[in-house]
């Protein structure tokens, strides 16, 4: 039988156009999002889905765009990368553009104390793209 371990959203920002935070460049992403989820009683396999939004805005003079989004299991761009995606701004859409991803984590190793944390990056190739917002991380956990 599937237990329900945890499950945990991060908000950063619920509404459009409630937030402008510059997008950096693909050599340094930012965090976006971060999640810890208690799976201490855990007695079986971990498996985790996650889900996320961030919605971006163009540079003001537009140009080729592309977003890269990072996962990871743990805090820093070091640690072990769950999914990665990148995908290209619509030069035709001047207004927010919002990219959705749903990730998945299988065979999760306990944590030797704490929370499973995870931690969602996103970068871009152009300087000049913000987040506008709506954003959001989550996650869910579940043992057998």
């Amino acid at each position: 039988m599937t237990i329900l371990l945890d499950a945990r959203t991060s908000q950063n920002a619920s509404l459009v156009n409630s937030i402008s935070i510059p997008i950096l460049l693909n050599a340094t992403p930012g965090l976006f999002g971060q999640i810890g989820l208690n799976v201490q009683t855990a007695t079986g396999p971990i498996r985790v889905q996650l889900s996320g939004t961030a919605t971006i805005q163009l540079p003001l003079l537009p140009a080729a765009t592309t977003i890269t989004i990072r996962v990871v299991r743990g805090t820093t761009l070091a640690d072990p990368l769950i999914f990665s995606c990148a995908q290209s701004l619509d030069l035709s859409i001047l207004g927010p553009q919002i990219f959705t991803f749903t990730a998945s984590d299988f065979n999760v190793p306990q944590p030797v104390s704490g929370p499973l944390v995870y931690t969602a990056f996103i970068s871009s190739n152009v300087l000049g793209t913000f987040r506008v917002g709506p954003e959001s991380f989550n996650g869910i956990a579940y043992s057998d």
